[in-house]
């Protein structure tokens, strides 16, 4: 296999799980924005794929479900689902990728001496969870945006429905996504499957 068909096939895959695990979400009765696990699914996908490629994939996921295909929460699809209530947070994944894909790009497989190397892989777990944090910010801004002109209500009650609530269960999935993403990258680079 070549590289550009082992790239290719890298990044085929991770679409595919995101269409896999995208559709499934729980719903509250107080917000129109569900909880999905797209979001775990795509930090993981910066660790396994690069920035660029975790992007790409990304990207594809969003035509999936663009063209119709049900890969979006609660098995939706379609140009209606982006351009409804939770259309923003959707787009949103773009920016919430390549910012966190940046960081752990940035902050990974930092080695120092033996000595320091526990010190070190804290905190590069740490600007990790940062960066994702700080993607995730950037996705409830273009979401919580759309979600009050959709609405038509006010940016800080679409905050405080589309985003605040939320925010617990997605520091959990950010502490999973850095902690299992290294845990993968680590074994994948003894497998010689990543550089």
């Amino acid at each position: 296999m070549t590289k550009k068909t082992y790239r290719l096939t890298k990044i085929s895959l991770i679409a595919a799980l995101l269409c896999v695990i995208g559709p499934f979400a729980i719903v509250f009765p107080f917000s129109p924005v569900p909880v999905s696990l797209a979001t775990l699914m795509l930090y993981l996908s910066v660790y396994i794929l690069g920035k660029r490629d975790a992007v790409i994939s990304c990207g594809i996921y969003l035509l999936i479900g663009l063209i119709g295909i049900p890969v979006f929460s609660g098995f939706s699809g379609g140009i209606g689902k982006v351009l409804g209530p939770t259309g923003g947070y959707i787009l949103g994944y773009l920016a919430l990728t390549f910012i966190s894909g940046w960081f752990v790009e940035k902050w990974t497989g930092i080695q120092r001496s033996a000595a320091n190397r526990k010190q070190s892989n804290f905190f590069s777990c740490l600007i990790q969870g940062i960066g994702m944090t700080l993607g995730t910010a950037v996705c409830y801004l273009f979401g919580s945006i759309w979600l009050s002109y959709q609405a038509g209500m006010t940016f800080f009650m679409a905050l405080t429905v589309g985003a605040l609530p939320f925010i617990p269960g997605d520091i959990v999935k950010i502490v999973i996504g850095v902690i299992a993403g290294n845990a993968v990258r680590k074994r994948l680079v003894k497998a010689g499957a990543v550089d």
